[in-house]
């Protein structure tokens, strides 16, 4: 169930004081989520930059402050979009697509990257919808590469 109030949030990157909130995203969000020494080693990589969206205002109805999140990892000039993560009661709020366009921007300006790919589940149409609208396309498909529940992942590229 998505929290259907206007919710206000910015975006920033993500902070050693986060990393609490960030692990428990990661965690609601998916069946086989990263730890927290995954989040803390992309603060020192200079290869990989992590996002959040942190609401403006804590509420007793949106008591989360990380609302959601998504990692560029820069590898010899192109980009590797991941743990792309919205709290489910804050979908439908342009969330995602938000740190999206973030993300792609400050790739684009930090590491003059041009070609930008990411995996996504083949069932998660919500997900590819959204990736399509950013200028992605689905160029293969990675069968069995998900777990808990299996799933053939679709590759997708932004060129």
């Amino acid at each position: 169930m998505s929290l259907q109030l206007p919710i206000k949030y910015h975006i920033r990157e993500m902070q050693r004081e986060d990393l609490e909130e960030v692990t428990a995203l990661e965690a609601s969000c998916f069946t086989m989520p990263w730890k927290h020494r995954d989040f803390e080693e992309v603060l020192s990589n200079t290869d990989r930059v992590y996002l959040v969206a942190e609401a403006d205002c804590v509420t007793e109805d949106a008591p989360e402050r990380i609302l959601g999140g998504c990692m560029l990892t820069h590898i010899v000039g192109e980009g590797d979009i991941s743990n792309v993560a919205v709290y489910e009661k804050y979908r439908n709020n342009k969330i995602a697509g938000a740190l999206l366009s973030e993300l792609l921007k400050l790739g684009m300006e930090r590491y003059h990257i041009t070609a930008f790919t990411l995996e996504v589940r083949s069932r998660n149409i919500p997900a590819r919808r959204l990736y399509e609208r950013h200028g992605f396309a689905a160029k293969g498909v990675r069968p069995n590469f998900y777990e808990k529940p299996k799933d053939d992942a679709i590759i997708m590229w932004r060129e």
